[in-house]
């Protein structure tokens, strides 16, 4: 692999991170927020239909994904240099789930602990087959989707990371045939499925009859099973519209945003609720107005990420979390020109 290839592969994982952290901010705010439920037939009830046909669970599953590709990345990448990658991964996991012991304090249900506890389940299929990680995790993703708990798709959707580590998948990703060949293949699924689960969107969410309230959690059960469907569809529409050089330049903010992932996906919560202290928010807010919080966070997060990477190499807890994995001190400061 020459040093361009490896440099599209990663700017690719970058736009792709950062693309993930715009949708899981729509849906933890609401939580966050305690945003109230929309009058039925309201702008508020159509933007929560919104979420649920095109935001809860393809955004976290994107981000999942990814997860198990950094994972295969960053062994490989370790072994290949000569250090015990497996060794060097167990300090990276265990550092990510003391993150995530101090950020589940103030966002119940944030994935860091979860990542990290399921990175010890994968640990093993590193050195599997790349043909039975990407069927044993295409199997273990239909049969647990069913269950309609986003917990239980989070080791198959590792195990398609890792496979498509395996398969290099990202190295000649950046092919616009072969992509938008994926594309539009997916999107006829994807369309189908969404059209599927909205003939179940109830008119009124949450505390109506309890018909309704069984619709509503049909509604969104099957909103999360077709979840990695639509979410391929998403990051194969990305990638193809990557292979453009104009939209690539324009979304270099993105890719910046993706690099510091784990510096931003806290930081999202720091603001929503910090914000939402300041404001006097909680329990005030509209589904509209949580957009709209939600899109001036954008602004902040993106420029600050900008910004930051033009003068230093790792984003805050990239650094921290890199130098606690390797126990050496490593220089944040980009040297100067």
């Amino acid at each position: 692999m020459n040093t361009k290839e490896l440099t599209k592969r990663i700017d690719t994982l970058d736009y792709l991170r950062g693309f993930a952290l715009l949708g899981i901010i729509l849906v933890n705010i609401i939580p966050l927020l305690s945003v109230k439920l929309p009058v039925p037939e309201t702008t508020d009830a159509s933007y929560l239909r919104f979420l649920y046909l095109f935001v809860e669970g393809r955004f976290y599953t994107i981000f999942t994904f990814l997860f198990g590709v950094g994972f295969y990345i960053f062994i490989s990448r370790a072994n290949g240099k000569g250090k015990n990658g497996y060794v060097l991964f167990l300090r990276r996991i265990l550092v990510l789930f003391f993150f995530g012991l101090v950020h589940v304090q103030f966002h119940p249900g944030e994935a860091l602990t979860v990542y990290a506890i399921c990175g010890l389940i994968i640990l093993p299929f590193y050195k599997a087959n790349k043909l039975v990680n990407l069927v044993f995790g295409t199997a273990m993703l239909v049969v647990l989707g069913f269950f309609a708990e986003k917990i239980f798709m989070v080791v198959p959707l590792m195990l398609l990371g890792i496979a498509a580590g395996q398969y290099q998948v990202f190295e000649q990703i950046l092919n616009w045939k072969k992509t938008a060949i994926f594309t539009c293949l997916i999107f006829v699924t994807s369309v189908a499925g969404l059209i599927y689960q909205y003939q179940h969107a109830p008119f009124v969410f949450g505390n109506g009859s309890d018909g309704n309230f069984l619709e509503t959690q049909r509604f969104l059960h099957i909103g999360i099973t077709i979840g990695p469907i639509v979410s391929a569809f998403y990051v194969g529409l990305l990638i193809l519209l990557l292979n453009f050089p104009i939209v690539r330049q324009v979304l270099t903010p993105l890719k910046s945003y993706g690099r510091m992932a784990l510096t931003n996906y806290v930081s999202q919560t720091i603001l929503i609720l910090g914000l939402g202290q300041v404001l006097n928010l909680v329990d005030h807010l509209s589904y509209i107005q949580s957009l709209v919080l939600c899109m001036a966070i954008y602004t902040i997060q993106l420029t600050f990420s900008t910004i930051w990477l033009r003068y230093f190499r790792f984003g805050p807890l990239e650094w921290v979390w890199r130098m606690l994995t390797y126990f050496e001190w490593m220089p944040i400061r980009k040297e100067a020109d």
